[in-house]
């Protein structure tokens, strides 16, 4: 079930509205800046050069179908500032690291589940075959499966927020987190 936190965000950020989730460049902002023009290119048909298969999905794309690949990456982009936030609520609450990690891995994972809506079929079932693959979860790793890897539940937290920047890059934006004191 998707949390009224994310849910909310995800209201605001409806296809078509992403520009809400948009930062002036050089204001100190966070969430979502566009620093770069999307590419007009036509789809390309030959073999890709990025290590990233999502990359290569987006560079296969009409310019047409990248705009809407951004306008679902910008999306996503605002459900991480609200995950920012409500970091930033649970650790003036006093919550433990753990806590913290595990309620951001939910987020991320809802964050998902809500900018897959805005995707096709297509798309959704290549993220969720990898997911599969990779962590045996269509949305990809559990906390327990992320403090494996990363050893403290406080890297378990920075990784839930992070984005990938080869896509972030793909598509002309740079992702700013939010400190606390702006959130």
């Amino acid at each position: 079930m998707v949390s009224a936190v994310l849910a909310g965000q995800a209201v605001l950020f409806a296809p078509g509205a992403a520009q809400a989730a948009v930062c002036s460049p050089g204001t100190g902002s966070c969430g979502s800046v566009v620093v770069a023009p999307l590419s007009q290119q036509p789809p390309s048909a030959g073999p890709c050069d990025s290590p990233e298969p999502v990359v290569c999905r987006i560079r296969a794309q009409t310019p047409e179908q990248r705009e809407q690949s951004r306008e679902i990456r910008m999306m996503y982009h605002g459900l991480l500032v609200e995950m920012d936030r409500e970091e930033c609520a649970m650790r003036a609450a006093g919550a433990s690291e753990e806590e913290i990690a595990r309620r951001m891995v939910q987020l991320r994972n809802e964050a998902k589940e809500i900018t897959r809506a805005g995707m096709s079929p297509d798309e959704v079932r290549a993220l969720e075959e990898r997911n599969i693959a990779k962590y045996g979860n269509p949305l990809g790793p559990t906390a327990d499966q992320l403090y494996a890897k990363y050893g403290s539940w406080e890297a378990v937290t920075a990784a839930s927020t992070r984005t990938s920047v080869p896509v972030d890059r793909e598509l002309g934006l740079e992702y700013r987190e939010c400190p606390c004191a702006v959130v």
